[in-house]
């Protein structure tokens, strides 16, 4: 009796012990072991109520800044020539009139930004550009003819106008605060996909000589921007406007990244004498300018680059009544120290016509401060 029990308590030992070492090796060839592993899922706390994704989302500044972008579309007739071979009596024997020609109806897309509750709306002049009709769509789903007030092909800038109520106007930001580095959203209708927002960051300020309008002041931004994006609104992180979105640098017409904007502050100048007067209506001095290098500087024993070189003077323009010459180089207006051509060019454009101003200029290493009697700008 006693070698029973100590023989079933071995076999008792001995299974316990297999037991232990399979459920700790292999639990899964247990009977009653699931087979798939239990998941710990921890939630992630909501913010907002549960309206957000987390607390860095920038769903804010997309539900003040989205409703008051709309879709420009555009349409124009456009003339075809006819076939060199029509005036041909042979030619027209065989084919009749079907070479003659005709007008063929062209239509484009682009955005635009309710500024006002009244229904102005600020685009780019490139995208109504000699459209016979425009139509904008909300982003509620209204739609609405808009009548082009008037557009300024210098700054690439233009204001329409809808009847409409309850629109949602854009609030203005301070693009003049605006710093290298920070933060911004575009808004717009790339590629006719439907109102998106993007996410950038400022890459540089006071982009000038890009090519694409005379007077240039952009903000460029790695945001991205594409066809259709034009004259959408460019955005801070709390969806004030900061900029008018214009144009990319592209070789294959998608964004690369550098996208550029006019700054809100010059285009609410431009905007509101087109709201005014139809047109826009600018400073001048008469003179040609030109960019100082530093080989420039060198030669003309010039310690900077900063300034604008005279290069040339109109015959009884305001400048050459006021006594500039040619050579003289132009270092400040009205005490704005002026670094470039480009930007004496904005400075000048800016003051009113009829009004004087004061030069600074530096002449044979003499610096001069001339009065000027502005002049209008001719169109």
């Amino acid at each position: 009796m006693q070698k029973l029990w100590l023989l079933f308590t071995q076999t008792i030992t001995v299974l316990l012990a297999i037991f232990f070492v399979v459920s700790t090796l292999r639990p899964e060839l247990l009977p009653w072991t699931p087979r798939g592993k239990l998941a710990t899922i921890r939630e992630a706390v909501k913010a907002d109520g549960g309206k957000a994704l987390d607390t860095g989302s920038f769903h804010t500044a997309a539900e003040v800044a989205m409703p008051s972008v709309v879709n420009v579309f555009t349409s124009k007739e456009v003339r075809v020539p006819s076939h060199p071979f029509m005036d041909d009596p042979v030619f027209q024997q065989f084919f009749g009139n079907r070479f003659s020609p005709r007008t063929e109806r062209t239509s484009s897309l682009g955005s635009g930004v309710i500024v006002s509750p009244e229904g102005y709306i600020l685009t780019n002049h490139h995208v109504v550009e000699a459209a016979n009709e425009i139509q904008v769509a909300l982003m509620d789903g209204r739609k609405a003819e808009a009548n082009l007030i008037g557009s300024d092909p210098e700054s690439d800038l233009a204001v329409l106008k809808i009847d409409l109520d309850k629109l949602p106007s854009i609030a203005f930001g301070d693009s003049e605060k605006a710093r290298v580095g920070d933060i911004v959203l575009a808004i717009g209708n790339p590629f006719g996909v439907g109102q998106t927002m993007t996410m950038g960051i400022i890459g540089a300020l006071g982009r000038s000589q890009v090519g694409l309008s005379t007077f240039e002041n952009f903000i460029q931004t790695d945001a991205a921007i594409n066809p259709g994006n034009s004259g959408g609104a460019l955005t801070d992180i709390s969806g004030n406007l900061i900029g008018i979105n214009t144009a990319i640098y592209s070789r294959s017409g998608g964004s690369l990244g550098i996208g550029f904007a006019i700054p809100v502050d010059a285009a609410k100048q431009i905007m509101q004498q087109i709201i005014e007067t139809g047109s826009v209506t600018r400073g001048w001095l008469g003179v040609s300018m030109q960019d100082i290098t530093p080989e420039l500087a060198e030669s003309l024993k010039l310690k900077k680059t900063d300034g604008a070189l005279i290069a040339g003077v109109l015959k009884n323009g305001p400048a050459d009544d006021a006594g500039i010459k040619p050579g003289d180089i132009l270092a400040a207006v009205n005490g704005k120290p002026v670094f470039n051509a480009s930007e004496m060019l904005n400075i000048v454009a800016s003051l009113p016509p009829g009004k004087a101003a004061t030069l600074t200029i530096l002449r044979n290493g003499e610096e001069l401060d001339i009065q000027v009697q502005i002049g209008k700008r001719p169109g």
